[in-house]
């Protein structure tokens, strides 16, 4: 490992910041370290603007002064937990005083205590976020390691600090932040780890969704996520908060006839995903848009194992769960919107490609549609190198024809040229469901080459068909 002053040194942009806490902690006489996570990445070499420090004493009146002086507003102050956040620009900076805290086993909320450094330390998660360096006290700039947390990241290992069954039990958020971990580090949990975390899945019924669901989001995060998934199926924390994904894995044979593993499948899409782009609503799509095969694989003697209409019933489920998981109404939307049409563009390249098929598309993904073909690529999954081979090259050929400006630019603001007051004064209607199909049906048909892009034609179509379209 290397020297923990040279490694402070190297962050120029945080040394201010240090800097300042420092002088405060000197001229107040309060011992103050530097913990947690921010240790953790500055010993792995990996670049963190959360700043934690903890005090010996007060900490949120330590944080108000400390603002003052970085010239920031004033802190946010968590009183029941003795910690503050300090607002800045580009660093997330939060102040705790030294605890301890006791649990009660219906929350995951402690209540918490005045305490020392050996007794905040030992309440951590995990091994790695014990450490500790002295930014003023008996030996400035030193590591403290009370648990073994520099072995551990040598070996690439999450431990905790305590009994696991008493560390996870008294906040089972922290059996989630293993598999985040494991998938964001690419460490190993310690085994007695994973047998406390499946001997207690129960206890995440505690754990508010929002909470979940935020530990899952920065799991995707991760370049691969598919580590973590899996450390939920093995554990079966899966079951208690994704069970749509739980029930995914396995493989039923009839007549000697198979299907892939969907859940496998799953993981290998979202781990490409994470290769493609870095957007996380976008792993999200490739993690939930096989969903609904489970609910929907028949099996036929003639044709094998299906899975008919599950981009359908995918998109419906996902009402469900996102309200669940308190997802907010754009991601829902966003992930429905994926989910319903991520196998367009692959029948496309199966089926031949014509210009208003490609309209289409692009018409109902909308400004979505790179992430749509990006998802549809990292679908391909199969190890047939020259099934693979054919497929994207015909592929290729649906996402050229997408990349083109001109295309694009009329699809964006592709409507039907005769709007919904117009169709209301011609039909003699009033606005209601009506209106949208006589609208959709001018738009059906200019996609479809019937009629020309234009008001006149869009018009004597929609005398042609407002008495003829069914209702």
């Amino acid at each position: 490992m290397s020297n923990i002053s040279d490694l402070l040194s190297s962050h120029a942009e945080h040394q201010p910041v240090l800097a300042a806490a420092r002088d405060l902690a000197a001229k107040e006489g309060l011992r103050l370290y530097l913990v947690g996570g921010y240790v953790r990445d500055l010993l792995l070499h990996r670049s963190s603007n959360d700043i934690d420090l903890m005090v010996e004493g007060d900490g949120i009146a330590f944080a108000r002064q400390l603002a003052a002086a970085l010239g920031s507003g004033p802190p946010v102050a968590y009183e029941q937990f003795g910690t503050a956040l300090i607002p800045l620009a580009q660093i997330k900076l939060e102040v705790a005083t030294a605890r301890s805290e006791t649990y009660t086993a219906s929350s995951r909320k402690p209540k918490v205590q005045a305490g020392t450094l050996q007794s905040d330390l030992a309440r951590r998660d995990f091994t790695i976020n014990t450490l500790a360096v002295i930014l003023f006290g008996d030996e400035d700039g030193h590591l403290l390691d009370l648990h073994g947390g520099v072995r551990d990241l040598q070996k690439g290992l999450l431990k905790t600090p305590l009994d696991p069954d008493l560390t996870f039990s008294d906040d089972p958020l922290r059996m989630l932040r293993a598999a985040r971990f494991a998938a964001q580090l690419d460490f190993a949990i310690d085994q007695s780890c994973l047998d406390s975390i499946s001997r207690q899945t129960g206890r995440m019924e505690i754990v508010s969704w929002e909470r979940i669901t935020d530990e899952l989001l920065k799991m995707l995060s991760a370049d691969r996520p598919g580590i973590g998934l899996q450390i939920l199926k093995q554990t079966g924390l899966l079951r208690m908060v994704f069970p749509e994904l739980d029930v995914m894995s396995g493989i039923e044979r009839v007549d000697g006839q198979g299907h892939k593993d969907v859940f496998l499948h799953t993981l290998q899409v979202v781990d490409n995903a994470a290769a493609l782009s870095p957007k996380t609503e976008l792993r999200f799509a490739a993690l939930v848009h096989d969903i609904a095969k489970p609910a929907t694989k028949r099996f036929y003697p003639k044709q094998g194992w299906t899975f008919h209409h599950h981009e359908e019933v995918g998109r419906k489920m996902l009402r469900k769960v996102a309200k669940r998981m308190r997802l907010s109404n754009d991601l829902r939307d966003y992930l429905m919107k994926l989910t319903k049409l991520h196998l367009r563009p692959i029948a496309l390249a199966k089926e031949g490609i014509t210009d208003s098929a490609v309209r289409r598309v692009m018409r109902e993904a909308g400004e979505d549609v790179d992430d749509l073909m990006l998802l549809c690529r990292a679908d391909v999954t199969t190890k047939q190198e020259a099934r693979a081979a054919r497929y994207m090259g015909n592929f290729e050929r649906v996402e050229a024809l997408m990349a083109d400006v001109t295309l694009r630019d009329e699809m964006r603001r592709f409507q039907s040229p005769v709007r919904g007051a117009e169709i209301m004064a011609v039909c003699g209607l009033q606005e209601g469901r009506r209106v949208g199909q006589l609208k959709s049906a001018i738009e059906e048909a200019i996609l479809d080459g019937i009629i020309e892009n234009d008001h006149a034609a869009a018009l004597a179509y929609l005398q042609q068909i407002k008495d003829e379209l069914p209702q």
